[in-house]
Parts: structure tokens; C-alpha cells; sequence
């Protein structure tokens, strides 16, 4: 492959990636709590299809999921087969790999859980 094939393979793997997933689950679970309070508030009930809210989810998913996505292809950098205990680059770049994509598929299953009342809830009560 060409190395601007590679442009995962460029990017810097720190603690601050692997919290990129779980920060988003608890913006989209704050922005959905206060967006069922602010039109239960104002309008006394739900929105009948919420746009605004849809996008976001939407958007979240698909930062989440490209998130996932670059931790998954991280993980498969060639190298020694695991256990990766090792104290090499490539070894904790795997390591920061494989927990971010974990972490990014509870926070994916999260936001859906997040989502769902959406679909089930018309009323403030």
C-alpha cells in the first residue's frame, strides 16, 4: 500500500483517543436528557419527529463508529501474535487499539440505548 493508504497508521495513539468514544456517549446522554426537558418544558410534550435530535445521534454514531473503525485497523499492524506485554511501541499501540475499540462499541450500544426512548416515549408524564 502507499503511505497515504496508511493515514491510520499515522496517527498518534495517546490515552486522549481511547476517551473520544465514551466522551461522545455522555454528550449525546446530556444533550438527549436536556432536550426532553427543555420540550417537555416548553411544549408540554415530545417532538413528533425530532430532526435535530436524529442528526445528532446520527452524528454520534458515525464518529463513534469511525473512531471504532480506526482502532480496529490499528489492531491489525503487523507484529509479534499476542499476549502484546511487551514494552515496544507496536505493542502499546495495540493495546491502546484493542480498548478503544472495545470502548467504542459499548458507547455505540449506548447512544442506541440512549436513542430508544425516543421511539418508545410520546408523553412528559
Amino acid at each position: 500500500m502507499s503511505e497515504r493508504g496508511k493515514w491510520h497508521e499515522r496517527l498518534k495513539v495517546t490515552l486522549w483517543t481511547l476517551i473520544i468514544p465514551p466522551a461522545i456517549w455522555a454528550g449525546h446522554f446530556l444533550a438527549s436528557y436536556l432536550w426532553a426537558a427543555i420540550s417537555c418544558a416548553k411544549a408540554g410534550r415530545f417532538a413528533s419527529f425530532p430532526l435535530l435530535f436524529v442528526i445528532g445521534t446520527l452524528l454520534a454514531l458515525m464518529t463513534i463508529g469511525l473512531s471504532g473503525w480506526i482502532a480496529w485497523a490499528q489492531t491489525r499492524l503487523p507484529g509479534n501474535p499476542p499476549p502484546h506485554e511487551d514494552s515496544t511501541r507496536i505493542d502499546r499501540l495495540r493495546f491502546l487499539a484493542k480498548s478503544t475499540l472495545l470502548l467504542a462499541g459499548l458507547s455505540f450500544v449506548g447512544v442506541l440505548f440512549t436513542a430508544l426512548p425516543v421511539l418508545f416515549l410520546r408523553d412528559c408524564r
